[in-house]
């Protein structure tokens, strides 16, 4: 073992044991989406007294802390989003909407001196200028008028709900009072006992919210200009046990300094939750076990040796979560998803380029598998670290200027690109080195996986196609998908999901199928004439719809039960209008900007014809994999975005390679016609991109068949985008840069109308170069 060999090898350890220490003695957050409860998302607001600063909102949280503590929620999570938001996470919790009535409710307390009554019809609840009066209803509709507050909620120590069946009040609020509180109670109510006993001025209103939830009659007892001492008192009100308990849940947490308004509130069932887990962690072994085999049969001891490096990788990226603190969401899933496929890819780079080495030893300078290892990892370098800094661009854009799951898809992406780089440069690299190195090895080199070109480079030697012969032939066909693509969108329309566009959306499971038309009509009978109804399954059935009350909500639960047999709601999702917009113009913001950091990096290290070509090919990439998406009527909402993202990931990693192997022929063949090149470029890299696609195929083939209807549409994304890009690497990207080149990109020269050379050895690809 060389020296370079024992530090990295030490390194690698250092990082594993420093890896298992986190795994084993940190928890995992989970996501909402994975674990079941409720999340809302509420936005400060000015009032007419305060502003919605950031100081502002730093108090609503701690008020809004609170009165979570108070619900005694599981593990609640609060943070602030900017300088407007509060993010609110309820493990557990699956009813939103008794959480937003909660926590939305400004439950601003005061109590006031009753100054009389006013006529019926009197406008209410403005403020006269002369004596500071208010005139509100009180619980009987009576308009009273109110005298300025004698104290508010701060003067309350404790409130509780309380049950007294002796006296027939049933539950009421008691209150227990504190400092200046204590002594204007006694003012207030000394002041009323002194009023005639049918006087409206002998009672006092408890306002909560500008409404008067009790306006009690001092009683005869209490003496005139003494009132009641002790700092006591109850709050009646015909309240019922939940009712009183909620009340004094509001006051004991405080009023919030400003408004809050609810922008997006969900909550998925804790049984749909750990469905996606166990789908999710049963797909991935099966998948992860697939590409295993596959990577093995193909490598030998090496692909044995890079499946164990994927391990490493997976206890890695789970540490490098647990330390940052991160939390994992369903789309976050997706990063992990595109980071498996690049360190399979890195894996399979440095592989590739190591058999050609070997390969090459006769004609050139001997070759051992030790220097054949050692010059593919060299060699692929710099097509592996163009790929992840390309998406390492992307994932930090997407962080800093998008939100909600495209923001999560990013930290997982930057946690799953790093670690991708770790177990394939370092773990793989300290345990192929020291394989090669064992004797027995040695003196059998296929065992290696090393010894031989592999059958489709092989068969790829031997006939050579041409295939940047029929370049104008291939870029004719791209621009029929988009023609195909483009008419999807435009004859079938794109569905936004409830994220992008604001609304409701529940999601049932019912005992029986349910016809999607018969719950439609149904629904509108109900009326939720407006309502969109689709069905995924046998048993899945989801409503949307732009604004869906309390009441409305009880009625479509109604009647899916009866159509069903029986339904639970599993999954609720409301996002206002205003949030969907903002959602859909960062995400676009954020793209247009990876997109343009891609393009200008990619230019600098190739040529702006490479980069140019790439980004063509990644818009094409995304067309059509959205207007199949058309075509199929699936829904884009946040998981959709997650695999259109993954897919850009994998369209880029696939031009980057083909263009790296343009440019490193291009050093060495100097005045060979560039069509030439392209095409012995995507000759030698074909390999590769067939052996990393049947990798990620293999993951995700186990996700659509067993991940659930939750991963189902974006397994099916990815397939789509794992076809397509690899499709267009070769046949859009490269084409288009030949033609680029021919007509801007350099000087045509009298060479690029000679044929390419034919003949010679399987390591020469007509460029005169060692591939």
């Amino acid at each position: 073992m060389t020296r370079a060999t024992r530090v990295r090898a030490l390194f690698a350890l250092a990082i594993l044991a420093l890896s298992t220490f986190l795994a084993l003695t940190q928890p995992a957050r989970l996501g909402l989406d994975l674990r079941g409860g409720t999340q809302l998302v509420l936005e400060t607001r000015d009032s007419p007294t305060a502003e919605a600063d950031r100081e502002a909102t730093d108090r609503t949280l701690e008020v809004l802390r609170r009165r979570v503590d108070a619900l005694g929620v599981s593990e609640p999570n609060l943070s602030r989003a900017g300088d407007h938001r509060i993010v609110v996470e309820l493990p557990g919790l699956d009813d939103p909407d008794e959480a937003a009535e909660v926590l939305g409710r400004t439950a601003q307390l005061t109590v006031h001196p009753v100054l009389g009554t006013t006529a019926p019809g009197t406008d209410t609840g403005r403020t006269a200028p002369a004596d500071g009066s208010t005139v509100l209803p009180d619980d009987a509709g009576t308009p009273l008028r109110l005298g300025p507050a004698a104290l508010t909620g701060a003067e309350v120590r404790r409130a509780a709900a309380e049950f007294d069946g002796q006296d027939g009040s049933g539950w009421s609020v008691g209150l227990t009072l504190h400092g200046a509180g204590e002594r204007a109670w006694a003012r207030l109510t000394g002041k009323a006992a002194c009023a005639a006993p049918d006087d409206p001025a002998r009672r006092a209103a408890i306002v909560l919210d500008r409404k008067v939830i009790s306006s009690p009659r001092v009683e005869a007892s209490v003496a005139c200009g003494v009132g009641i001492t002790g700092g006591t008192t109850r709050i009646t009100g015909g309240f019922d046990q939940h009712a009183a308990q909620e009340l004094a849940l509001l006051i004991n947490g405080g009023a919030l300094p400003v408004p809050v308004d609810i922008v997006e509130q969900r909550a998925v069932g804790p049984t749909l939750g750990a469905l996606a887990i166990t789908s999710s962690a049963q797909a991935a072994v099966i998948g992860v076990a697939l590409t295993a085999v596959f990577i093995t049969v193909v490598y030998r001891l090496l692909g044995a040796l890079a499946t164990l490096a994927l391990a490493c990788y997976a206890l890695i990226s789970y540490a490098a979560l647990l330390a940052l603190g991160a939390t994992l969401t369903l789309p976050g899933l997706a990063g992990f998803v595109l980071a498996i496929g690049m360190a399979v890819d890195a894996n399979v780079l440095v592989f590739e380029r190591a058999r050609e080495e070997y390969a090459a030893g006769p004609h050139a300078r001997p070759r051992t598998l030790r220097s054949a290892l050692a010059a593919g990892f060299r060699n692929a370098f710099s097509a592996i670290a163009d790929s992840n800094v390309t998406t390492l661009l992307a994932a930090v854009l997407l962080f800093f200027f998008a939100s909600g799951p495209v923001r999560g898809f990013g930290v997982t992406l930057c946690i799953g690109v790093a670690a991708s780089m770790v177990s394939a440069l370092l773990v793989t690299r300290v345990l192929a080195e020291c394989a090669v190195a064992l004797r027995p090895v040695g003196r059998r080199p296929r065992l290696t996986g090393l010894a031989g070109l592999g059958r489709v480079r092989s068969w790829l030697s031997r006939r050579r196609p041409d295939l940047m012969r029929h370049r104008r032939r291939w870029l004719a066909l791209s621009g029929a998908a988009l023609l195909l693509a483009g008419s999807g969108i435009a004859v079938r329309g794109l569905d936004y999901g409830v994220e992008f566009t604001g609304g409701r959306m529940v999601e049932y499971t019912t005992t029986r199928p349910v016809d999607a038309e018969r719950a439609r009509a149904a629904l509108g009978t109900a009326g939720l004439d407006r309502a969109q109804v689709s069905t995924s399954g046998d048993r899945t059935l989801t409503v949307r719809t732009e604004r869906l009350s309390a009441a409305q909500l009880t009625a479509a639960g109604r009647v899916v039960d009866e159509l069903g047999g029986g339904a639970q709601k599993v999954r609720d999702e409301l996002i206002g209008p205003s949030l969907g917009e903002e959602l859909r113009r960062g995400a676009l913001v954020a793209l247009g900007l990876a997109l343009l950091a891609q393009l200008g990096y990619l230019a600098v290290r190739f040529r702006w014809t490479f980069a140019l070509s790439a980004v063509v090919a990644m818009a094409h990439d995304v067309v059509v994999l959205v207007g199949a998406f058309a075509w199929l009527g699936k829904p884009l909402d946040g998981v959709f975005l997650a695999a259109l993202l993954t897919v850009i990931g994998y369209s880029v990693n696939d031009s980057v390679v083909v263009f790296d192997r343009v440019r490193e022929l291009r050093g060495a063949g100097r005045g060979t016609p560039f069509p030439d090149l392209a095409n012995t470029a995507v000759l030698q890299t074909v390999p590769r991109t067939v052996n990393t696609g049947m990798g990620a195929v293999f993951i995700l083939a186990a996700l659509a068949a067993l991940g659930g209807d939750t991963l189902t549409d974006f397994a099916l994304a990815l397939l789509i985008g794992i076809v397509v890009g690899t499709y267009s690497s070769v046949f859009t990207a490269t084409p288009l840069a030949v033609v680029l080149e021919r007509n801007g990109g350099a000087s045509p020269r009298r060479s690029d109308r000679r044929p390419a050379r034919r003949g010679g050895r399987p390591d020469r690809w007509d460029t005169g170069a060692r591939v």
